[in-house]
């Protein structure tokens, strides 16, 4: 009897869903558009990205205009991200728009990503996918 129950115990762990892992961000990627490079790794217990390499040479619409003059390389744009389900959630800062967003990352494959900057809620977003480079 005690081996019945042990045997339908683990048929039973078996046939459960395995709880989803979120894979690993960590790496240089490079936009969609090409024209920029950022570099996410570990921040503490979450991730953060910043950028590596970029065509544009100043965050000159940084919505702070003390801000607008220094060098974008260098500038942190992802921050807070966490695990979430299959993915990460975390704050995203776009210097195209100087804006920060709630943001959405997935790791669609070993050298793709999908990033989501979103508002209100995140009702509304926009995606692009990313490369890795390294």
């Amino acid at each position: 009897m005690k081996k019945a129950f042990l045997a339908a115990f683990g048929l039973v762990m078996l046939a459960l869903p395995a709880q989803a892992q979120s894979a690993d961000p960590s790496g240089t990627w490079v936009t969609q558009s090409g024209d920029t490079r950022v570099r996410i790794a570990r921040c503490g217990a979450e991730y953060c990205g910043t950028i590596a390499a970029s065509t544009y040479q100043k965050d000159t619409n940084n919505a702070d205009p003390k801000l607008r003059d220094r060098a974008i390389v260098g500038v942190q744009m992802i921050w807070d991200l966490k695990p979430d389900g299959d993915g990460y959630k975390g704050q995203l800062y776009n210097p195209q728009d100087g804006k920060t967003y709630t943001g959405k990352l997935k790791v669609t494959s070993p050298k793709a990503l999908q990033l989501s900057g979103c508002v209100f809620g995140g009702l509304i977003c926009k995606s692009q996918t990313w490369t890795k480079v390294n």
